[in-house]
């Protein structure tokens, strides 16, 4: 299709702050399947993502293609997720 970003997201990722891996906000509790998540260190790259299911080491995210890299499903160490506070969401 010609004049699509292929890249474009509906949400206004740029509103997330970037909080790194080990940082304090990223060590806060345990996460639980349903909730949205971003990629810490770089929100557009996975975009929004809700979580499908929780282990001892690593939570999988379905992010649905929303971030530049078009990712729908990934697995990653909790320190590299962010929650997404319900008013927050609101705004994106």
């Amino acid at each position: 299709m010609a004049g699509v970003n292929p890249f474009s997201t509906p949400y206004k990722l740029d509103l997330l702050p970037r909080i790194f891996p080990y940082h304090r906000r990223a060590r806060r509790g345990l996460f639980s399947e349903g909730e949205l998540v971003y990629y810490g260190p770089m929100p557009s790259y996975y975009g929004i993502g809700e979580i499908l299911r929780v282990s001892d080491r690593y939570i999988v995210v379905d992010f649905r293609g929303t971030g530049q890299f078009g990712v729908h499903e990934d697995t990653l160490a909790p320190e590299y997720l962010i929650r997404i506070p319900i008013s927050r969401f609101q705004l994106l």
